[in-house]
């Protein structure tokens, strides 16, 4: 989409205190470069929102939050009727199981998503990853890979997450 790519790495199982202090460094480094908002895809989990707003004010950059709000069903019809297209990377075995990993973003998976899962996943339910859409110049390249069982520790007392996650190889040089 004409921005350039900041890669941050994060080292697995990864600590809150970890992440926090990696984004700040690289925050830190992009507001050097005049950028002075960060903007994020989050819809309704207020407590996410903050936690954002506080962390971007000790940089000090403004959180943007677009889509804030809105109905995720809109969303995410808005979304496919657009052109864009995702795939889903990762699912809580607690709302869904392993056949949603690594399933295409589209009005099928919208139908077969059971009733207590939201549908852009905004309760932790799957993340997903965007490879193409109208603002795209080219879609990103990628493999889908086996499906495997991770178990993530916890983060700052939550219970432990266990997911299903598509190991899917992304290139980056498109």
């Amino acid at each position: 989409i004409g921005i350039k790519l900041k890669e941050i790495f994060l080292p697995e199982n990864s600590s809150l205190a970890n992440y926090d202090s990696l984004m700040k460094t690289n925050l830190m480094e992009i507001k050097k470069e005049g950028i002075d908002y960060s903007i994020f895809g989050d819809i309704f989990l207020e407590d996410l929102r903050q936690y954002r707003q506080k962390k971007l004010s000790e940089i000090p950059m403004e959180g943007l939050f677009p889509l804030w709000g809105k109905p995720t069903k809109e969303i995410m019809n808005e979304f496919i009727n657009l052109g864009f297209k995702a795939v889903i990377t990762c699912v809580n075995e607690k709302y869904l199981d392993k056949s949603f990993a690594g399933r295409l973003v589209d009005n099928s998976l919208l139908n077969d998503l059971p009733v207590n899962v939201d549908p852009c996943g905004e309760n932790g339910e799957f993340h997903t990853f965007v490879f193409d859409g109208p603002i795209f110049k080219n879609p990103i390249a990628f493999e889908y890979g086996e499906v495997v069982y991770k178990k993530y520790k916890p983060v700052s007392g939550s219970k432990e997450d266990e997911c299903y996650s598509s190991n899917t190889e992304i290139n980056f040089d498109t």
